[in-house]
């Protein structure tokens, strides 16, 4: 049943700190932003979701990768990284971090396998249960009470993961190689187990959690890092194994793959991902045409000149509503449109998804 608009969801809206450092509006919504970001997914959306300002993300202490990767966002008071900081993964891989661009990298030229059929031998799988889980569960459980959408993020995917243990170059050629084909094949299944082993553990100690967003990045500015027939045949079956396992569970999934992505999305979509979101490079409008019927796409607007008037910045985010905000058809706003948020952009912009999701 739609929610009938009311301008007091516009006059009563207030500013609020947002992920960025900066403010957001948040409106006076009809329904909470959990309940809007689960009938978004449910293609029954109440008005064009922004992301970080409805989004409780989560990337807790206790998934020794968040430390490694300094990306450690929960209730636990977990200092900082700081510049040149080493830090052990899961499997003990030594990730460096870089205060220069905020996030951490294993050090290129020490790769751990030097081929992938080395992986049932070397690899130290991490053993979860010693996993201070209690600890978490009770650092969280205030960070964790909210009326956002709770979205846990995983860090190191499948691609991801095996470059860390071979350095890029070594395991982009082990997808294409024959002698190493079937070993990654294996070894991407076996990840995918322990991440639901890991998965599992979060929905028992964190059962406010909504939805995952996993990384696996698959592209650069200008192309995929390989083909669709290679990721099709090599990582979609251990991603759709995990996403199937958490479908079951409730949970919405999200896929987060940066990159020049628009001939990997059938893929995404065959991956069992509800959701994508691209970067600049991509051209998301076109994407949305495409495959947006079945696949949330986060999609850019064109971006505006900040000194038209007013009511031209508001005719452009009317423009934008009418396109993307379909309730035939839904999407989600992408942040790559952000300098486009004036204040008049962005009451339009609600306003009228709101009108338009309520037809």
């Amino acid at each position: 049943m739609s929610i009938p608009f009311d301008q007091k969801e516009i006059t009563e809206a207030v500013e609020a700190p947002s992920f960025f450092g900066t403010t957001t509006k948040i409106y006076k919504y009809p329904v909470t932003a959990k309940e809007a970001y689960k009938k978004l997914y449910e293609r029954k959306p109440v008005w064009q979701i922004m992301g970080m300002s409805e989004i409780q993300m989560f990337s807790p202490e206790v998934t020794p990768d968040n430390i490694a990767r300094g990306f450690v966002f929960d209730g636990s008071g977990h200092p900082p990284a700081t510049d040149k900081q080493l830090e052990p993964d899961m499997f003990g891989i030594e990730w460096e971090f870089v205060a220069q661009v905020g996030g951490s990298m294993v050090r290129p030229g020490t790769p751990f396998l030097s081929d992938a059929n080395e992986w049932r031998e070397k690899l130290v799988w991490p053993d979860i249960e010693k996993w201070d889980w209690e600890k978490a569960a009770k650092d969280n459980a205030q960070f964790l009470t909210t009326d956002k959408f709770v979205q846990a993020w995983f860090l190191t995917g499948w691609f991801e993961r095996l470059i860390s243990f071979m350095d890029f170059e070594a395991a982009a050629y082990a997808l294409v190689d024959e002698d190493q084909q079937d070993a990654v094949k294996e070894l991407f299944l076996a990840l995918s187990d322990l991440y639901i082993k890991i998965f599992d553990k979060y929905l028992t100690y964190f059962p406010q959690i909504d939805g995952f967003s996993i990384h696996d990045d698959w592209g650069g500015q200008k192309s995929c890092f390989f083909s669709p027939d290679t990721a099709e045949e090599i990582i979609v079956p251990a991603m759709r194994k995990v996403t199937d396992y958490l479908h079951s569970r409730g949970i919405w999934c999200d896929l987060h793959s940066c990159g020049q992505e628009i001939k990997q999305i059938p893929n995404f979509i065959k991956g069992g991902w509800d959701s994508w979101s691209g970067q600049p490079m991509n051209d998301t409008q076109k994407e949305y045409e495409l495959y947006g019927d079945d696949i949330l796409i986060s999609v850019a607007p064109d971006l505006i000149d900040l000194s038209i008037s007013e009511e031209e910045q508001r005719a452009k985010a009317r423009e934008y509503a009418d396109k993307f905000a379909n309730p035939a058809k839904p999407s989600f706003f992408n942040y790559a449109g952000a300098a486009n948020l004036t204040p008049a952009y962005s009451d339009e912009l609600y306003k009228q998804s709101r009108l338009n999701y309520a037809k």
